[in-house]
């Protein structure tokens, strides 16, 4: 195991934007993961502040991953350039050159996985789904807090909010069971940012119409997580089937259950236990993408 590696916070300039994020680099991992936060959060979430035994970043480079958490387009150092990321493909060219500019001559290991929570898994499909996936070297993507249904009382806030701008009861959909997390991380990271001015017309399309659309050009193996006390999306076992049906050029897809946790995961007391599984999963992929290559060289 590689010793403790504490997450350095980058800023890298992409066609003008600066694009910030955190990096706990190793020397020769075996692979690298970017985790993507979902919304009015930061990278920060994937490090949780004062609680190092549920960072995934930590964790992830102790186990031999060089790992990178980026501020999605629109927060962090980019927030101040709304027009740079209002259409996906901008979003797209950005976040792909961040991960080229903060790795820089860094090796990869056998490739990318991506890791995306609730917004984030917008970016990391999309990233996923983009023509450039198989020259970066993508080998799979890790999703949870998302779904193709919002639930009963997420769909009734949308209502409200699309006529309010208010969002009476967010927080609770979002944060309960409140005693599930730490007390300090209810406090300090319920408001860590703003939202990113894109986001009300992504969200809107996300569950019904893009994200089919873009699982359906997802060559990678997919592992997805449901929250034992999941509130924003439909995650039942029908719902989780329909998810699964929609990445039909997946060659592998896997649902699983993480008990004693709420919506944002990372950061509850059963984050180390999420983390080891999303990890488990990269290893899967990196011994997938080495035998391929393998059986390449061989034949």
């Amino acid at each position: 195991m590689t010793p403790a590696i504490t997450p350095k916070p980058r800023v890298v300039f992409v066609d003008g934007v600066p694009m910030s994020g955190l990096l706990a680099a190793v020397e020769a991992p075996r692979a690298v993961v970017v985790a993507f936060h979902g919304g009015s959060s930061t990278a920060a979430y994937f490090d949780c502040p004062g609680h190092p035994q549920l960072s995934l970043l930590r964790l992830g480079a102790q186990l031999g991953y060089t790992m990178v958490a980026l501020d999605r387009p629109g927060y962090g150092s980019s927030a101040p350039y709304p027009d740079a990321m209002e259409r996906p493909e901008q979003r797209a060219a950005l976040t792909y050159g961040a991960i080229d500019k903060i790795l820089g001559d860094r090796l990869r290991g056998a490739g990318l996985v991506f890791v995306g929570h609730s917004a984030g898994c917008e970016l990391a499909v999309r990233l996923a789904a983009d023509n450039r996936a198989e020259q970066a070297g993508v080998i799979g993507v890790e999703l949870a807090g998302t779904g193709v249904r919002y639930s009963q009382a997420m769909a009734d806030i949308m209502r409200t909010m699309a006529t309010t701008r208010r969002a009476p009861g967010l927080r609770e959909l979002l944060w309960e069971p409140a005693e599930l997390y730490p007390p300090d991380v209810l406090s300090d990271m319920t408001n860590s940012s703003s939202g990113a001015r894109y986001e009300v017309e992504m969200t809107k399309n996300w569950p019904r119409r893009d994200f089919p659309a873009l699982a359906a050009r997802v060559r990678v193996p997919v592992h997805f997580t449901v929250a034992e006390h999941e509130r924003v999306w439909e995650s039942d076992p029908a719902a989780v089937q329909q998810i699964a049906a929609i990445f039909t050029a997946a060659p592998r897809f896997v649902a699983d259950r993480q008990d004693g946790t709420g919506h944002n995961i990372s950061l509850s007391y059963q984050a180390s236990d999420y983390h080891h599984r999303v990890l488990s999963f990269v290893a899967e992929c990196v011994a997938a993408q080495e035998d391929t290559a393998g059986k390449v060289e061989a034949g």
